[in-house]
């Protein structure tokens, strides 16, 4: 493995020969972390601002919620923009304009007076800053790496999770001594931050080494003689055709036909030589539609959709249901963190497993799934407060093995492989959005009409149920396409081996015979 790039400077990309598994993608994981704690970790963190909110702009907690809502739906609804920009201006850039964005949206909804305006700057502009950060930086991280990437995006996507730890804590001591409005205006000062991360995102290329083959002496000499044959059959066809073709170098002037002969193979070598040292270079894609063609993709994808319906909405409810169940509420604040901590444990255990060689990536990811749905399910049956402590440390255990591994598995070949990384991505993340934006809400649905918080994690668990069956359809459905395709091309290749004649050389031997017989009949 070498490095080829001369330049440093942050823009110039660094040219393998081969995925390096370390190298500058270290810095582009840690640049990772930053951005996951600075995107999903204030996300997460700004459940603290909703009590303040309500009191400032006289609003129901529905109406506030909306605010997240809709800034979640924009970062996933605009998941192909981001990876169109991406492929056309570069990662880097895109990510610096995201965190500009986010900033701008957060320090101005610092000064609004209405909660429209919260919608309009945290819910659009800064929704749409955090999809121009998260999905581009995950992307050439995943570029990076290789045998490592697994575990790698797994322990940076932790950034979030430790943001969760100490943004929340920190924030609400600063509003006691500042107030929510100027809280908010450091965080979005903050969050400039995402800037830097996005100097450091250097473009990678990876270059095979060119080798130069030598024909052996046998086969110089067999190309040779093909060559020459060639010649004397093209100058036979000539005089057959009426035209006086002389190999008598006393009737060339200057021996032109004797450098003719001599010269004219150097000359198809070295085409075919040119030919093959200066491919064309293939037209970059924005966004590669051909993704939707890929079955075992749209299987995935319709995991993603089903399964994010269990992703959020267990978060909001939980300390809800430990309420309705006489919990005191700083005790069931602590079954929140719980769960928080256990997701670091899931996400560093999920890459870990999956860093295993050889392990089909895609199998460890169901039974993860399956799990999930299970430790859903059991949240229902809990009716104290160690028992939904213990649901909550295997629920944010299992949904850490999900949740940091998700998106990253596009990159392996049994969903859409590395070259179709970023355009997966913009379309997978795409997708999820409808049920990021109708998965919370429609929990909230059937709380209202059963009056039990109960049936919030029902809902969710039949989501996460669904989303395993379409998981498992994932690598069937690509084994027979595989398999289709592999047909085809025998077939084609069949085909074409038909068309051609046993020996050509023989074929052209013959013909110069019958013609020198025919001249030889005439004379």
């Amino acid at each position: 493995m070498t490095v080829k790039a001369i330049k440093m400077s942050c823009t110039t990309p660094n040219v393998y020969t081969k995925v390096p598994d370390g190298g500058w993608g270290w810095t582009v994981a840690f640049a990772f972390f930053v951005v996951e704690a600075l995107t999903y970790g204030i996300i997460k963190s700004f459940g603290v601002f909703f009590n303040d909110l309500m009191e400032s702009f006289d609003e129901t907690n529905s109406r506030i919620s909306w605010i997240i809502s809709i800034c979640v739906f924009v970062l996933t609804f605009t998941a192909p923009l981001s990876t169109v920009l991406s492929n056309r201006f570069g990662h880097g850039p895109v990510v610096m304009v995201g965190g500009i964005l986010i900033s701008t949206g957060m320090v101005t909804a610092s000064f609004a007076r209405t909660v429209v305006e919260m919608y309009i700057t945290i819910g659009l502009i800064s929704g749409l800053g955090y999809c121009l950060s998260f999905l581009p930086t995950v992307t050439i991280l995943s570029q990076y790496f290789d045998k490592r990437r697994s575990l790698v995006t797994a322990v940076a996507s932790t950034g979030e999770c430790f943001a969760v730890f100490s943004f929340a804590p920190a924030i609400t001591s600063l509003k006691e001594q500042i107030g929510w409005r100027y809280s908010l205006l450091v965080v979005g000062v903050l969050q400039l931050g995402i800037v830097i991360c996005g100097l450091l995102l250097r473009p990678i290329i990876i270059q095979a080494q060119e080798e130069v083959k030598v024909l052996p002496t046998e086969e110089q000499t067999e190309t040779k003689y093909m060559l020459e044959n060639e010649q004397t059959r093209t100058s036979i066809d000539s005089i057959d055709s009426g035209v006086e073709v002389s190999t008598s170098p006393s009737s060339v002037p200057g021996n032109t036909k004797a450098e003719l002969k001599s010269e004219e193979p150097k000359e198809t070598i070295q085409m075919l030589v040119e030919a093959s040292s200066s491919p064309k270079e293939p037209k970059i894609q924005l966004l590669d539609f051909s993704v939707m063609k890929d079955h075992g993709f749209i299987c995935y994808a319709l995991f993603g959709l089903f399964a994010t319906l269990g992703f959020f909405a267990p978060s909001l409810y939980i300390i809800p249901l430990g309420i309705s169940l006489g919990i005191n509420k700083d005790r069931s604040a602590y079954i929140l963190s719980a769960m928080a901590i256990a997701e670091v444990f899931g996400r560093i255990s999920a890459g870990w497993v999956l860093n295993k060689k050889p392990i089909r990536k895609i199998y460890i990811e169901l039974i993860c799934v399956i799990l999930l749905s299970i430790a859903l399910f059991a949240f229902p049956l809990a009716y104290e407060f160690w028992g939904l402590m213990i649901c909550s440390i295997f629920f944010g255990f299992m949904l850490g093995t999900v949740a940091g591994t998700h998106i990253p598995m596009l990159a392996e070949d049994d969903v859409a492989g590395i070259d179709r990384m970023s355009s997966a991505a913009g379309v997978y993340v795409f997708i999820q959005s409808l049920a990021g934006l109708a998965g919370p809400p429609l929990a909230g649905v059937l709380v209202d009409v059963t009056q039990n918080y109960r049936s919030a994690f029902y809902s969710c668990a039949a989501g996460m149920v669904l989303g395993a069956v379409f998981l498992s359809l994932v690598r069937p459905c690509k084994t027979v396409l595989c398999k289709g395709q592999k047909q085809g091309l025998e077939e084609n290749a069949s085909e074409a081996l038909q068309d051609i004649p046993d020996d050509f050389i023989e074929m052209d031997l013959g013909k110069t015979d019958d013609s020198v017989r025919s001249r030889d009949s005439i004379a």
